[in-house]
Order: C-alpha cells, then sequence, then structure tokens
C-alpha cells in the first residue's frame, strides 16, 4: 500500500512536477505561473501516473480537476492512458482510479468530454467499476440507461456469466444504474436477468451473515489460541490475532492468565501476539517484559505484534514505561513516542522533539511513524519543532502527513498564517484547506480572492465552505 519516492517517482519538492506530485498548494500557483505547455504536461504526467503513497487515504483528484479547468486541458493523454492496450494487462485499480476519479469530478463541472470517455471506458475498460460508479453519481437517467446492454454483455449467459453478474450486482459501491436497469420497461429481458442478480445478491449476503466462520460459543482459551495458530499456518495465510484477542476478551478469566502468560512467551507467532495483545488490552503488570522480550525477537511477526500490543495500551503504566522506552531507537521506541506525544504533558516537549529529529534522520519525511510526533508536536506547542516540521511539510510526499504538519505548524509557528498557510487554500486535502480557511492572513490579496472561489464552488467540501464563509463573515481564527 505504501511506497517509497523512488519507487512513485516522485520529483524534488522545488520542481513543478514535485508540487504538483505533493498536492501542495504551491504546485498549483506554479501551475498557473508557467508556460501553459509545461504545466499541462506535469498535470497530465500526475493523473496518468499515481504519485500517491496510499490512494486510499490521500487525495488529489479534485485538485488535479481543478486545475485542468483553469488550465483549459484538453482530455487526450487521459484517453490514451485509459484506452491503451495496457489496460486489460493491467486490472488493478490503481492504475486508472485517480484518472476515472478526475474525470468524474471534470464531469461534474460540465465537461461532456470527459462524461463521454468515462462512458466508453465503462463500456470497454477493465476498471469498469470505477467508471461506472462515478456515472452513478453524475449521469442522468438516460446516459446510464443506454448503458444498460453493453455493460450486462459483459456477463456471458451461462451459469458462469449469471454468478459474475450477481457478484457484481451485490458488491456495487453504487447501486443506482443497477436499479435503473433493472427498472427499464423497454428492456424486459433485461429487467427480468437483473431482478434475478440482485433477489440473489441479497440472498448471498443473509447466507454469509448465517455462517460465520470464527469461533463459537464456549471455546476455550486454548480453542481460541489453537484457531489463531490455524489461520497463520494456512495458504494463504490469515491473520487472526486481532479476532482472536477479542475472543479472548470474552473466554478468559483469572484462572486462565498463567496459560495467557506462557502462550506470550511463547514460539508461536499467532499465539503469542494474540495474547500479547489480550493481555495488554488488560494492563497485566507482567506484560511489559513480555513486550519488550517480544519486540527484540527475530521474527518480524513477533516484533510487530509486540509493537502493536504496547500502542494499544492506555493505562497510566504504560504512558510511564513510554517515557523510559521513548529513547530507544527501534520500532518500539517509536511506538512509546508516539504514545507520549499523544497523551504526555508539557514536560514531555523536549522527549517529543527528540523523538520527532530522530525519526526524520532516520526513517525519512515519508515514514508513517511521524504523524504522531507531528501531531504530538502541535498538541504540546513546540516551538522549538518548527524547523523540522517546515522540512517534513515541505518534503512529504504524503499529502495526508503534511496536513498534519500544517495543523502542528498552525499551533507552533508565529509566521503560518501569512506563510504556508496561504498556499495551503490550494492544497489537495479538504482538511488542510479548512486549516488555512481559518487561519491565513487576509493581508494577502489572493487570500481573500481565493476563500469567495472556495464558497462559490460546488464541489468543494462542507468543512471548508463552513470555514471559508465564517471566515468571509468576520467570524473564526486559527
Amino acid at each position: 500500500m505504501f511506497a517509497s519516492p523512488n519507487e512513485t517517482g516522485i520529483a524534488p519538492s522545488g520542481s513543478l512536477l514535485g508540487l504538483l506530485q505533493r498536492g501542495r498548494g504551491d504546485g498549483w500557483l506554479h501551475a498557473l505561473a508557467a508556460p501553459r505547455a509545461q504545466a499541462v504536461a506535469a498535470l497530465e504526467r500526475c493523473v496518468t501516473h499515481d504519485p500517491r503513497q496510499d490512494w486510499r487515504l490521500e487525495h488529489r483528484s479534485l485538485y488535479y480537476a481543478r486545475l485542468y479547468v483553469e488550465l483549459d486541458a484538453g482530455l487526450d493523454a487521459l484517453a490514451a492512458h485509459l484506452l491503451d492496450p495496457d489496460d486489460a494487462a493491467r486490472p488493478e485499480e490503481e492504475r486508472t482510479g485517480l484518472t476515472l476519479s478526475v474525470l468524474g469530478h471534470l464531469a461534474s463541472y460540465g465537461n461532456q468530454d470527459a462524461m463521454r470517455l468515462l462512458r466508453r471506458y465503462a463500456v470497454v475498460g477493465a476498471n469498469w467499476r470505477w467508471a461506472l460508479d462515478e456515472l452513478a453519481v453524475r449521469d442522468d437517467d438516460a446516459g446510464l440507461r443506454a448503458l444498460g446492454p453493453e455493460i450486462l454483455a459483459r456477463f456471458p449467459r451461462t451459469e458462469e456469466g449469471d454468478a459474475a453478474l450477481t457478484a457484481a450486482v451485490r458488491d456495487s459501491f453504487e447501486p443506482r444504474p443497477w436499479h435503473l436497469w433493472a427498472e427499464d420497461p423497454g428492456r424486459p429481458g433485461q429487467r427480468a436477468r437483473l431482478e434475478r442478480a440482485l433477489e440473489h445478491g441479497d440472498f448471498d449476503r443473509w447466507q454469509r451473515q448465517m455462517r460465520p466462520s470464527g469461533p463459537r460459543p464456549g471455546w476455550s482459551v486454548r480453542a481460541v489460541l489453537d484457531w489463531a495458530r490455524e489461520g497463520y499456518e494456512q495458504t494463504p495465510r490469515q491473520r487472526r490475532e486481532a479476532a482472536a484477542a477479542r475472543c479472548l476478551g470474552a473466554v478468559a478469566g483469572p484462572e486462565d492468565r498463567l496459560e495467557l502468560l506462557a502462550a506470550a512467551a511463547g514460539e508461536q507467532p499467532a499465539v503469542r501476539a494474540a495474547a500479547l495483545r489480550h493481555l495488554a488490552e488488560r494492563g497485566d503488570p507482567a506484560v511489559f517484559g513480555l513486550i519488550e522480550a517480544a519486540a527484540a525477537a527475530p521474527d518480524r511477526d513477533v516484533a510487530t505484534a509486540a509493537v502493536t500490543a504496547f500502542s494499544r495500551m492506555r493505562q497510566d503504566a504504560a504512558l510511564e514505561r513510554a517515557r523510559h522506552w521513548a529513547r530507544r531507537e527501534d520500532d518500539l521506541g517509536l511506538c512509546a513516542a508516539a504514545m507520549v506525544a499523544d497523551r504526555g504533558r508539557a514536560g514531555d516537549a523536549p522527549l517529543v522533539l527528540t523523538a520527532l529529529l530522530r525519526a526524520v534522520r532516520t526513517r525519512g519525511s515519508d515514514a508513517r511513524e511521524l504523524r504522531p510526533l507531528v501531531e504530538g508536536a502541535g498538541r504540546l506547542a513546540v516551538t522549538a519543532a518548527v524547523p523540522v516540521l517546515r522540512h517534513v511539510y515541505r518534503e512529504t510526499s504524503s499529502s495526508h502527513l503534511r496536513g498534519h504538519t500544517a495543523r502542528a505548524l498552525a499551533a507552533t509557528d508565529a509566521t503560518f498564517a501569512a506563510g504556508f498557510a496561504v498556499e495551503c487554500l490550494w492544497d489537495c486535502e479538504e482538511d488542510t484547506r479548512e486549516v488555512a480557511a481559518r487561519c491565513a492572513t487576509t493581508v494577502d490579496t489572493r487570500v481573500v480572492e481565493r476563500l469567495r472561489s472556495l464558497a462559490a464552488d460546488p464541489a468543494e467540501r462542507a468543512g471548508v465552505q463552513t470555514a471559508v464563509r465564517g471566515r468571509l463573515a468576520g467570524r473564526g481564527r486559527c
């Protein structure tokens, strides 16, 4: 799910392409100031080669779509990307999802070429379900009804084809097209086929609910641990440690403590992980030694389970132990530092700052472990962290992390309102734009103009528009 900048081809942070890949507001502003051909080429590169670390967390589609509108860019490069012969060989969502989402926003802005391209791809493309979901919330009934026969032609009238159709209907994110096609009076054969698929899909969901595959009431601690071990030993491996820990919470009693302590110190990774998590969530006094031993284990699964178990502890004793472990330079040390950042007091600021500096130095500006430390620097108002926070803001390729960094800078950096907050009004992330709308100085004439533009844009998110309108009305400050 996560990739390094090298793997995703992220350009340097000061270049136009690098700024646009990161979704920074400065990228938007630089693109408008650059030669149009250069800006359009960089934009097309971003949309056809998704630059996000984690496409499930980070947002780019509205950011890029708005820039397409501003640059009046054509869609030939997007059409070539979607309709390339490589589409059939690489049907994964990551290849085409961003392009389809950008087209969806452009269709919302009234771009009929984008609407036609979405319809075409829904008929011939490998990732047709995503295109259909975009059309489901943007196309009119007539446009969707016309697609019905061509979409259903994907499913041959065989037993396998009917089963695939049932699965597609059952698992659809946006059910509107399927119901429109099932209610189409002009196509009775299509109507009957889809009514059966809808009925079978509902029955499949009911059957799955009636056939749970997990532990049953009355299971013992040993049975739960064996269930976790069996999943770990299967091919492909089934991760049951978290579910097993929840089950242990229901079946384990005081008399089972010694068995659980032995399991948490044992050799089998899944059994050890489930027992560690259970003991940690209950604050067993012996768990700290077990976690420390597991964190040093050569088995990566065991070490990760130890860190996960500690991260879920909420007792005061865990916070005290975290203050001690935060000086470690391994994953357990980072987890402990994150706990201190999240729950510590003002006196813990030096510890959080040291951990933040160490994490950036050793793991880089894209490390997932930075988020809680960045948040902690903001929560504790660690003003000494401003230089490293600025560095993370500029360099990270994760717009999600940059948003957290912007909020930390708003709490620590006296220059934020007149500096980064201004560019954040053009940022790709909704939460970052909201912070900027509350903080950016209106002395800069671009700020008021941008606030008015966001207020008038129907595609803008509700939280941003609330902040914008409050700001334009003279209410709300950072």
